[in-house]
């Protein structure tokens, strides 16, 4: 069963007041998770793993910048929302992107609500604009901010959504020529 969205909204909120700047990298340091970039993980985006009590997040070193903060941000969202999990292999993200999986639509909605900003998503949903610009000048993923709106919807919100995200949007961003 999904955590409830007022849970996930919330513990990113409490995040994002961790780290006003809004820099991934900076926001896991801050929360104790080493960060590397790895060669060779092919079409592998990222992966979250916890062992011996450290958590470690492997970012995929081709990435391009703005792929690279949202993979973090949704690692992020497994360090938060399920850490329990990430024994063992870890949670491989090229294989788990996919939100009919529970941990990835979790993991998905928290990255969303630490890349957006919920003031100015309103202000600029107010002012009409569609899903597709709301992305482009919120400066993230169509399908993320559909999370993100659909995640306002579960809070009670009745916003008309032209469409669902494609559940393993993910995979489509992972780099070229590997």
């Amino acid at each position: 069963m999904l955590l409830r969205p007022e849970i996930i909204h919330r513990k990113a909120a409490q995040l994002k007041r961790r780290c006003p700047s809004g820099r991934m990298e900076q926001l896991a340091e801050s929360l104790g998770i080493h960060l590397h970039d790895v060669d060779g993980l092919d079409r592998l985006l990222g992966m979250y793993t916890c062992r011996h009590k450290e958590r470690h997040i492997l970012l995929n070193a081709r990435m391009e910048e703005a792929v690279r903060r949202m993979v973090c941000a949704h690692e992020i969202g497994h360090d938060t929302l399920h850490r329990h999990l990430a024994g063992g292999s870890g949670l491989q993200e090229f294989v788990l992107f996919d939100m009919r999986n529970e941990t990835e639509y979790e993991a998905n909605a928290l990255a969303a609500h630490l890349l957006v900003e919920d003031d100015e998503l309103i202000d600029l949903m107010k002012q009409g604009y569609d899903v597709v610009q709301l992305a482009a000048m919120t400066g993230t993923n169509v399908n993320l901010l559909l999370i993100k709106l659909n995640e306002y919807n579960r809070m009670g919100w009745q916003l008309d959504l032209p469409y669902l995200p494609r559940a393993d949007f993910l995979k489509d961003l992972a780099p070229e020529g590997q």
